[in-house]
């Protein structure tokens, strides 16, 4: 077996293990993966804006249904309009 990148081993858990233990779908662990290397292998920016890709494709292709938590308010999460604006397409879809 291939040894991992360091990029991807830093902590306790391989970033591996912790997509397969919490059983995320393809998005959501490609979400994860780009998330634990930002800053650790190439551009930060870069690997942050891949995983902010892969977790707008989840939203887009998840029904709005209320989960345990409910509905987030868009407006929390940005306070640029433009965005908080193509982040409630989103959510609300």
């Amino acid at each position: 077996m291939a040894e991992s990148p360091a990029y991807y081993t830093r902590g306790t858990i391989e970033c591996w293990d912790f997509i397969r233990d919490q059983q995320l779908n393809y998005h959501l662990g490609c979400a994860v993966k780009y998330i634990c290397r930002a800053g650790h292998k190439d551009s930060k920016r870069k690997d942050l804006e891949k995983a902010i890709h892969y977790l707008e494709n989840e939203l887009y292709n998840t029904p709005n249904v209320d989960g345990p938590s409910g509905d987030i308010p868009v407006s929390l999460l940005f306070d640029d309009g433009d965005e908080s604006e193509r982040l409630s397409e989103i959510f609300n879809r």
